[in-house]
């Protein structure tokens, strides 16, 4: 096992910079990832310089100032949860260039920090297009990393999710599509509640939450999704039984 490195913000720019391509960052477009500063470093290799890291909330803190995309995704991964403050998630959001910065911070980082819910509550509200997207994202990665979290949690969410299905820009309403189907896919009890607001949705007459509705649908009412989730309620009940 290879031992942990320390680098400080210049290094860990130089070392992305020899690393990036013109071709990673003519792909990134193509993605609809457009960022004003970015090397063109692949995530794979983020990952590895990650690893080798460890965590270093100071260092992330430093990389998100940096600007650049790859130094942010970056910042995602080396960033300490339990020390993620209000003001900093604020800050963050609000500099959010594009989905792919958005979606990582919340799934990487964000989800597990102590004001992940609260966030997730506030920014639904939010007018701005990627501080809004983070609002669903934060909402569907903790529908898939909060274990323990309870359904009433999500079952508050449901209306916000409703609401925010009426927006119509494409980055937004993929997140809400995405919420959506991360809660339906938790039990058989909130599949119930996610398809029946995605039942609402896709009889609207509105172009925007008819999309969210239908391609929830297909997937949280697909038999073999429920089947799978029934098949857990069994598991988990017969290892309740156990202990």
């Amino acid at each position: 096992m290879r031992a942990a490195i320390h680098m400080n913000k210049n290094e860990v720019l130089k070392w992305l910079e020899k690393r990036g391509t013109r071709r990673t960052v003519e792909g990134m477009a193509r993605y609809g990832i457009r960022a004003e500063h970015a090397f063109g470093v692949p995530m794979g290799t983020l990952l590895t310089l990650a690893k080798r890291l460890g965590k270093d909330h100071e260092l992330a803190v430093e990389l998100w100032e940096s600007g650049w995309y790859e130094a942010r995704l970056l910042a995602a991964l080396v960033g300490d949860p339990q020390r993620v403050t209000r003001r900093q998630m604020n800050a963050w959001a609000a500099s959010f260039e594009n989905w792919a910065d958005c979606d990582t911070v919340c799934f990487k980082l964000w989800d597990r920090t102590p004001f992940a819910w609260e966030k997730a509550r506030q920014w639904a509200g939010s007018p701005r297009e990627f501080v809004k997207r983070g609002a669903f994202a934060l909402m569907a990665c903790l529908a898939l990393h909060d274990k323990a979290a309870p359904d009433k949690n999500f079952l508050a969410l449901l209306p916000l999710i409703e609401k925010g299905a009426r927006n119509d820009r494409n980055f937004v309403k993929k997140a809400v599509n995405w919420a959506l189907r991360s809660i339906g896919r938790r039990n058989l009890a909130l599949n119930a509640a996610a398809v029946a607001v995605a039942k609402r949705l896709a009889s609207s007459e509105e172009a925007a939450p008819r999309w969210v509705g239908k391609d929830a649908l297909r997937e949280l009412a697909n038999p073999k999704v429920r089947s799978r989730l029934a098949h857990r309620k069994t598991d988990e009940k017969k290892r309740s039984a156990k202990r």
